[in-house]
């Protein structure tokens, strides 16, 4: 099988920020794959998972509430490896055109006196929530991306090379 686009990134040298993990050209326009990154691949804690469903609920509200934002928003949810986000939009920006906005949603969380929508009608596991950690981590991001908007790691992935041998065996240097 061939290995998909998002494990084709350098995940040992990744570091927190705003990335295009894939564009989707679907006739007359096209969908946009973000990969929003809090946390350093394999080289500190994941985010705690009762943090990351908050952050998924507050998060995802801010931006489905966001007049200039709302109507492009397809999805906002965890990446299974709890170290990020996928922000899914209509159309195709740089990631540096998301950046107000990435800034902006993890600021909001810093704001907020509840989690939304977490009563059991609303919520699949609504007893899995940690609003507290949920601050904190969002602190973490926001402070680091405030310290860093001129900095292009922060926008660009590092791509692994695919080392192919003569007999089809793929290798990964970076």
């Amino acid at each position: 099988m061939e290995l998909i686009q998002s494990f084709s990134v350098d995940h040992m040298r990744i570091v927190p920020g705003i990335f295009t993990s894939r564009v989707d050209h679907l006739g007359d326009y096209s969908v946009t794959t973000y990969d929003i990154r809090l946390k350093r691949p394999n080289r500190e804690p994941v985010i705690d998972v009762a943090a990351m469903h908050s952050l998924e609920h507050i998060i995802a509200t801010y931006l489905r509430n966001n007049p200039d934002w709302k109507d492009e928003v397809i999805y906002w949810g965890p990446m299974g490896c709890l170290t990020g986000f996928y922000l899914i939009l209509k159309g195709s920006r740089t990631p540096k055109e998301l950046y107000g906005l990435v800034l902006g949603a993890f600021q909001h969380v810093g704001n907020v006196q509840e989690v939304p929508g977490t009563a059991p009608e609303n919520c699949g596991y609504c007893r899995m929530h940690n609003l507290e950690m949920a601050k904190w981590y969002a602190k973490e991001f926001a402070d680091y991306l405030e310290a860093n908007p001129e900095n292009s790691e922060i926008f660009e992935y590092p791509r692994a090379e695919r080392l192919v041998t003569e007999d089809g065996q793929h290798f990964f240097d970076s």
